[in-house]
């Protein structure tokens, strides 16, 4: 069956330089980006359910920028006012400059990492070990952070929002060639909104090894995987195979 429209499971691109652009455009197929999930807040009661007072820290850290956002939103709707002192940790320095959007942007409170990860922010949390740090995390956070732990980092863990599905709306189209997805929670929500969805011609392809292994426990085909070692990117999987199919066609 040859492929014609493809949904990828995040939120569309704000960059037209994209390779899912690229990709469209070189085989012919419509891609529609469409998440299966999306964030929440908690609200204020829920959060004060934690018992965790905003006002006692001196330092976040922050993982993504989602986290930036309801640390914020949540400081608003408890009306606690963030001093100018705070000092700011973000793993990385495209999560760092997000925080231009919340307060002004000063390198003396702000500090980043390169590679992404915790660890790399080790250096920077033992130069102000006297910080009481808050972390916000989602509610799916595996919540264990040995690095903060063995370096003796105080901290607190602040579950600020949550990940849900994204219904589907009763006469939204699903007449998709290839379903293309990024997390578990993916995974989750295709069958909540599709108690009987039957995999069929429909293709699958998945980025990360725990994704994959949640479509192979709901019992589903996985036609592509990455990444792989020729084929990093979702993308560069996705094209590799859209190419294959165009060369089986023309046998």
């Amino acid at each position: 069956m040859k492929i014609k429209k493809i949904l990828v499971s995040q939120p569309k691109p704000t960059s037209e330089k994209s390779p899912y652009f690229d990709i469209a455009q070189k085989y012919g197929v419509e891609v529609v980006f469409r998440p299966f999930i999306k964030v929440e807040g908690l609200s204020s009661k829920e959060f004060r359910q934690q018992k965790i007072s905003l006002s006692e820290f001196t330092a976040v850290i922050f993982t993504a920028r989602t986290a930036i956002d309801h640390f914020f939103e949540m400081c608003e709707s408890l009306r606690v006012t963030i001093p100018e002192t705070m000092k700011y940790f973000c793993t990385t320095e495209a999560i760092a400059l997000y925080l231009q959007k919340y307060t002004v942007y000063r390198k003396r409170k702000i500090f980043f990492g390169t590679t992404g990860k915790l660890d790399d922010l080790i250096p920077s949390l033992n130069k102000h070990c006297k910080e009481k740090f808050l972390l916000p995390v989602s509610d799916v956070s595996n919540g264990e952070y040995p690095m903060l732990d063995k370096s003796k980092i105080t901290y607190t863990k602040a579950v600020m929002y949550r990940t849900v599905s994204n219904d589907f709306a009763p006469d939204e189209p699903f007449d998709y060639d290839m379903l293309i997805f990024f997390s578990p929670a993916g995974i989750q929500s295709l069958l909540k909104n599709f108690p009987n969805f039957e995999q069929g011609d429909i293709r699958i392809g998945c980025f990360g090894p725990t994704t994959a292994k949640a479509v192979i426990n709901a019992g589903l085909r996985l036609d592509i995987e990455a990444p792989r070692p020729e084929a990093p990117s979702m993308t560069s999987a996705l094209d590799l195979y859209l190419k294959e199919q165009t060369k089986t066609a023309k046998k």
